[in-house]
């Protein structure tokens, strides 16, 4: 944990240490894949149980591919989500980016934090931020398999979405309450 200092929203400046989240790939797709059975087992395939299996095969060889793009495009998001916290320079012998597909064990998210962050707001996030990426997973797969279900999952990622911001958000300044007489 290194300390440094961060401007706070006065000008002022503030002592930091730095945090990093990490979202295990193998819990992740834990949650993803028991959300698709529940998915499947309890969606109307009507007179086609064929229609069943695609819902909960979200793990399986090549589906999975399409679940870690997803993840990882899911990880960028929190990344930038969190941007005061997390921005990083763009080192001058930064090499051109492609597309080849990356399956990371884990998602770290590295932020900087003002001394006076809560550890609780912290471990919060952490909650918020696995189940916006297994949501956020959910929401795609459901487009291709369940469109009946996508809109759900989507409903569900803003509110997590909105919570994410609204732990930030209230954060950002230190609460101070006035004191009553009474």
């Amino acid at each position: 944990m290194s300390t440094t200092l961060f401007p706070c929203c006065c000008g002022q400046t503030e002592e930091t240490r730095e945090v990093t989240l990490s979202f295990l790939r193998t819990e992740l797709l834990y949650d993803i894949q028991n959300n698709s059975y529940v998915e499947g087992d309890v969606m109307d395939a009507g007179d086609d149980e064929h229609r069943r299996h695609p819902v909960m095969d979200v793990a399986e060889d090549g589906n999975v591919d399409r679940v870690t793009r997803i993840l990882n495009l899911a990880h960028a998001e929190a990344v930038e989500m969190l941007y005061p916290y997390t921005k990083e320079e763009i080192p001058e012998d930064q090499a051109a980016l492609d597309d080849t597909l990356e399956e990371p064990e884990q998602y770290d998210i590295v932020m900087t934090l003002p001394v006076s962050f809560s550890l609780t707001t912290v471990k919060k996030l952490r909650e918020l931020i696995h189940e916006y990426m297994v949501c956020r997973v959910m929401e795609d797969w459901m487009g291709i398999t369940n469109s009946g279900s996508k809109e759900e999952w989507a409903e569900r990622l803003e509110k997590v979405r909105g919570k994410i911001q609204t732990t930030l958000v209230s954060r950002l300044n230190r609460v101070r309450r006035k004191l009553s007489p009474f």
